[in-house]
């Protein structure tokens, strides 16, 4: 595990309530709104909403980019430790970027269902088919890639959408580790949502927002550092 990713995972412990503090003894205070419990109540309430508004946001199916980018723009606000309300930024930042979140949701939708089809031939060939499982693994790569930080930087930061995806990539690639460190805890969230019945339910209540939350935090530092770089005139 990269430092970067350590210090990341930290602080989406520390955002939940789970901060260390070193070199002194501290005692819990439960009515304190400094306290660790109300911290996570607080970080647990913030999630359901999110949840929630990109379940709402997401109903009609085809709205489900600009859902997920109006997502983003919250949990990257969340990520900065940035004071607001959930819902109300939520559904500013839904109107804003509707134009670019649309085409996205849409470019995601039509690149994930051609992955399914491709998987449906190589699973039912009785022979196998090698080339189609190459071209459906390279595909799923430059797919994954493509889109894991396209949603934030939609929310974050004014571009087309070509040059959005290909950002999103070249991120990717200059911060491999980072990207499948990212990937890595989306795949274990995803396992623990879908591990029982029990853990499904926690997960059609905070999951998706949770997941949202967990890739904003990891692709700020990112940005935060291309800022820096860009201001310096790298």
């Amino acid at each position: 595990m990269t430092a970067g990713g350590m210090k990341s995972l930290r602080q989406l412990f520390h955002n939940f309530g789970f901060g260390i503090r070193k070199g002194r003894k501290w005692r819990l205070k439960f009515f304190s709104v400094d306290s660790p419990l109300y911290r996570f109540m607080d970080g647990l309430k913030n999630m359901f909403l999110l949840n929630l508004c990109w379940l709402i946001g997401s109903l009609p199916i085809v709205t489900i980019g600009i859902s997920t980018v109006a997502a983003f723009d919250v949990a990257l606000r969340m990520a900065d430790n940035e004071e607001g309300y959930v819902m109300p930024q939520f559904f500013k930042a839904y109107k804003a970027n509707w134009k670019q979140g649309l085409p996205l949701g849409l470019i995601t939708l039509v690149c994930a269902y051609v992955l399914y089809l491709d998987l449906q031939i190589v699973t039912l060939s009785e022979e196998g088919n090698v080339g189609m499982l190459i071209v459906g693994c390279v595909s799923a790569f430059v797919f994954v890639f493509t889109l894991l930080y396209s949603f934030a930087l939609t929310a974050r930061y004014e571009n087309t959408l070509p040059r959005i995806l290909k950002n999103s990539f070249r991120i990717s690639m200059k911060y491999f580790f980072r990207s499948v460190f990212t990937l890595a805890i989306v795949g274990l969230e995803i396992a623990v949502f879908l591990w029982n019945y029990t853990t499904m339910f926690v997960g059609v209540i905070i999951g998706f927002g949770l997941i949202i939350y967990s890739v904003a935090v990891m692709a700020k530092p990112v940005f935060k550092q291309i800022e820096k770089n860009t201001a310096a005139g790298e």
